[in-house]
């Protein structure tokens, strides 16, 4: 059988088929890529077919898609309990161990994640206007996941957490607060002893690109979907000048704060995103990167 590698899921597949089985990518579109060298990441067509094992997800709708889970015996995947379409009475629900569990709470991450046993039929859904992406994850194979992009995973991707280690505080010592632009905690998923899958949802458009070793790419802290474990962060502040208003005390209480990627790896973000705020001075943070303009 003539395979070709995939150009969103860098996994080698069959052409002969209208969408890629392992991510859902359409196998027909023409390689283009923008003058800065990004490539949006095309939408799971509606009804294609994910295969994971003996056991499928089909993606169903574009606006707000659903992934409906079609679950061989002996298989399951794990999800976050609020993602919850419909299940029928045959699939088997049961909570999934968590560690850290206050942690979690303080940082707004999911306490509870369940996980659905075959044989049977669930569906899931984010609730948000966006794309689901599937992302096959070889053996051995990690990726880094922005909080709150998490859909859904196979049984045999081993899910954790660790710190982002990019913040920054505001206010005296008397009132200080803390700030993470990328949120606290990033989730990392693991493929263990055999290949599985990962499905996120990205808000709005998704675009992909490939850092090469040493090149940089600075990005809005909110729009990051994932990157290869490769890639390294940390955080960048620009301090534009005030072209003479005078209601900022001084030049530099006005600033952009963003997330410096240093490659080799791939990025992929999302077109919709949250400016981090940023109108009081900035007293300590986090190893950052400065320009002043």
């Amino acid at each position: 059988m003539n395979t070709y590698v995939c150009r969103y899921c860098r996994q080698p597949s069959d052409p002969s088929q209208p969408t890629c089985p392992l991510c859902g990518a359409p196998v027909d579109l023409r390689d283009t890529i923008s003058d800065s060298g990004w490539t949006e990441q095309p939408p799971i067509r509606d009804m294609a077919k994910l295969q994971f094992g003996q056991s499928h997800a089909q993606i169903a709708g574009t606006t707000v898609p659903v992934a409906e889970f079609n679950l061989a015996q002996g298989e399951m995947v794990y999800f976050s309990h609020h993602v919850l379409l419909w299940a029928d009475p045959a699939t088997r629900l049961q909570n999934m161990s968590m560690r850290g569990g206050w942690k979690r709470m303080m940082a707004g991450l999911p306490l509870i994640m369940v996980e659905a046993h075959g044989p049977g039929h669930i569906a899931l859904s984010d609730n948000h206007a966006g794309e689901v992406i599937g992302l096959p994850l070889q053996h051995g194979q990690s990726i880094w996941v922005k909080e709150h992009r998490f859909l859904a995973a196979t049984g045999n991707v081993r899910y954790d957490w660790s710190d982002n280690n990019v913040w920054y505080t505001t206010g005296d010592q008397n009132e200080q607060e803390w700030h993470y632009p990328m949120g606290q905690f990033g989730d990392v998923f693991s493929a263990t002893d055999r290949p599985g899958l990962l499905l996120l949802h990205a808000k709005g458009n998704t675009f992909i690109r490939d850092l090469k070793p040493g090149e940089t790419l600075l990005v809005q802290p909110s729009s990051l979907v994932y990157h290869d474990m490769s890639v390294r962060i940390h955080l960048h502040l620009e301090y534009p000048r005030n072209q003479g208003f005078a209601f900022w005390r001084n030049n530099w209480d006005y600033r952009n704060i963003l997330v410096r990627l240093t490659g080799p790896g791939r990025v992929a973000v999302q077109s919709i995103f949250e400016r981090p705020e940023a109108m009081e001075a900035i007293t300590n943070h986090s190893y950052a990167t400065r320009h002043r303009w």
